[in-house]
């Protein structure tokens, strides 16, 4: 079967971008992503209103992103996707992005799940996945995200309340914000001082308007750090992620 064409957007980056060592954070990188896939997927006849009109929706369940080199203020980056096949209940996505030298400098694989609207319940991505290529050997990264495990030592850092602006068109907190809790919960300057960086995360349940998430966290080896989000009513695990930070 015929490879399909890379989707590929040009960004700048700009100076709500950075951070004060002048390069790119995390919740851009996810920005960038999350974009490009919409786009990806608009083009392709599976956009939220495609998806929409057959009571589907398209949820991201996992993400792994692995930083090699930051962007800096008023680059010009691009930003690559495409499909990978699927695992299971997963339709898997592949992404990077090069720097303003034409460079490689970020990677990332991602797991979605098609949802049914009405039941609120995942959906077998073959019917969908089984007509797009497959574009085998195209690897941004080699391995499917894991499910990461539950870690007891974990201790209370942070709590936030889903606002206005984290939450998007599905009536859910936004991927990109719980990237933004985890950076808001540590030292500015670990995240500042960072050369490259990892960073797992797993969206396992859904957060809507008004929700308290209370942030657990612990550092599990130097400067790499474990996180789960847990939600204040009924102590439902939103999210658990792992960042390591390399300098």
């Amino acid at each position: 079967m015929e490879q399909l064409p890379i989707w590929s957007e040009t960004f700048p980056v700009r100076f709500n971008a950075i951070d004060k060592s002048d390069a790119m954070t995390l919740s851009t990188v996810f920005g960038f992503f999350q974009d490009v896939a919409i786009g990806h997927a608009e083009s392709l006849g599976l956009g939220r209103e495609d998806m929409a009109g057959t009571g589907r929706v398209w949820i991201l369940a996992r993400m792994s992103v692995r930083v090699d080199g930051r962007p800096k203020y008023g680059e010009t980056v691009t930003v690559r996707s495409w499909p990978r096949s699927w695992e299971k209940l997963f339709a898997l996505r592949d992404f990077d992005i090069s720097d303003a030298a034409g460079e490689t400098v970020i990677r990332a694989r991602s797991c979605w799940i098609i949802m049914d609207i009405e039941k609120r319940r995942p959906m077998r991505p073959q019917a969908i996945m089984e007509s797009i290529p497959t574009n085998d050997g195209l690897d941004a990264l080699s391995f499917t995200p894991r499910a990461l495990e539950e870690r007891p030592s974990l201790q209370k850092t942070a709590e936030n309340r889903a606002m206005y602006n984290d939450v998007d068109y599905n009536g859910h907190v936004n991927n990109v914000s719980y990237i933004r809790w985890i950076e808001n919960s540590l030292e500015p300057s670990l995240l500042e001082r960072a050369k490259r960086s990892r960073l797992d995360i797993n969206y396992m349940t859904e957060v809507h308007p008004g929700e308290a998430v209370g942030l657990w966290s612990s550092e599990i080896e130097a400067n790499s750090f474990a996180f789960e989000g847990k939600k204040t009513g009924d102590n439902q695990t939103a999210f658990r992620a792992e960042l390591r930070l390399f300098h």
